[in-house]
């Protein structure tokens, strides 16, 4: 049901546009994740990386829904038609509410786009759109772009500094402004090119690897190094102007997580579990918090990461972390609205007075906005062999878009 209203977003661009744009949200969902390698070749030679993996399902703790809430109506803002997705999720605040998607969604076109996951590393980075392209990031730090109308590949930028081997740059991604892509790479630099034929405005070279794809915003580009600090760089020039430090944090999940900008004030969210609110202008910290729950009793939820997003919406903070933690914060004062037990790697996604959220449990829920209630859960098939418990399937979103909520898993299926 749609009637409530939402903050509005700029531009019209047609159902061809959203189509692709939901491929774009499904794919930096799924960085990380096996089926990328559908869409991006990989290099696999079969060896296997040093270190323990562990499921990110093994958390234990189902929700449950609040009889409170039980019969409360899912009222949704009116869609709109989006005209780009130019930052990785979305928006500079990566809100983007209720997307319009008459009818089926179809594959329209499909391309090689570079190097995917494969032994040695993940994908990481989430594809853009604007001014119709698409641009992606492989996992060997080369840009490419294609035209949005039929796939053709416009142009490529390799960014492997010299002396240094493509496959050890994973990391980093792509955002959008002004004419210009912004790439943070695994390399610890940070690159500004021209939208339109990919040459190089300005590079900075900075020590640290980036982990993520940066957000830009009024002038400036946010970018999350590997080692939990968030750098501000001057979006004309690339000069660094102020850092944050949060506490280094050895273990994390691999994520596409990206600053939330909203006027003054940039949210970032660490592996540590820390989430802090900063001013854009100085660096200088509004309010912090803690997405860490204590009382865990494994390594796999010890992990405290905030791998999603943060959203910022009408003032309010929504974020989730994976040791099990999701909280709405009041920007302004740092104050918890509500706080669930809920773990999750992925970005919530808020619409009206609902904030949708796929949990580790792989469980879609939606959750009252004002005061945290659980109106009700879906649960999503876990594993491919049911019986014997095998082959784990992860899920990515959701995405509201025409009245439903889209999500895609690991085992390439789209609901």
């Amino acid at each position: 049901m749609t009637g409530t209203q939402q903050p509005e977003k700029n531009g019209h661009f047609g159902t061809r546009a959203l189509r692709l744009g939901l491929v774009c949200i499904a794919l930096a969902g799924l960085a990380g994740c096996d089926t990328v390698n559908d869409v991006f070749s990989s290099s696999d030679n079969g060896q296997k990386l040093q270190g323990e993996r562990l499921s990110v399902m093994e958390l234990g703790g189902r929700l449950e829904v609040d009889p409170l809430s039980a019969d409360e109506k899912v009222i949704l803002p009116k869609p709109y038609e989006n005209a780009d997705w130019p930052q990785p999720g979305g928006a500079p605040d990566n809100a983007m509410y209720h997307l319009a998607a008459p009818g089926k969604l179809d594959e329209i076109w499909s391309v090689d786009a570079g190097d995917g996951s494969s032994s040695e590393g993940e994908l990481v980075a989430s594809p853009i759109i604007a001014d119709g392209r698409i641009y992606v990031l492989d996992t060997e730090a080369t840009v490419r772009a294609f035209s949005v109308s039929g796939g053709k590949e416009l142009w490529e930028t390799e960014l492997v500094p010299e002396d240094e081997d493509a496959d050890e740059g994973r990391g980093g991604g792509v955002a959008f402004n002004d004419g210009k892509v912004f790439v943070t790479t695994g390399f610890g630099e940070v690159h500004a090119l021209d939208a339109a034929t990919g040459k190089n405005v300005w590079t900075k070279k900075l020590r640290e690897p980036f982990r993520a794809a940066p957000t830009v915003n009024g002038g400036r580009v946010f970018a999350i190094t590997s080692d939990n600090q968030l750098l501000a760089l001057d979006e004309k020039t690339g000069t660094v102007l102020w850092r944050h430090r949060g506490i280094a944090e050895s273990a994390g999940i691999v994520s596409s997580t990206s600053p939330a900008v909203a006027g003054s004030i940039v949210v970032v969210p660490y592996s540590s579990g820390e989430l802090f609110a900063i001013r854009v202008q100085n660096g200088t910290p509004v309010w912090s918090d803690s997405l860490t729950r204590t009382g865990n009793l494994t390594s796999l939820s010890s992990l405290n990461d905030i791998a999603g997003r943060p959203v910022i919406d009408r003032d309010r903070v929504f974020a989730a972390s994976h040791s099990g933690r999701m909280v709405s914060i009041d920007l302004r004062t740092g104050e918890r609205v509500w706080t669930k037990d809920v773990a999750s790697v992925q970005t919530p996604w808020v619409a009206g007075d609902w904030v949708f959220i796929v949990t580790s449990e792989q469980q879609v829920a939606a959750l009252s906005r004002r005061d945290g209630r659980i109106r009700w859960i879906t649960s999503l098939p876990r594993f491919e062999d049911p019986e014997d418990r095998t082959e784990p399937i992860s899920w990515s979103g959701p995405v509201l878009a025409g009245d439903r909520l889209v999500l895609v898993s690991t085992s390439g299926e789209a609901v």
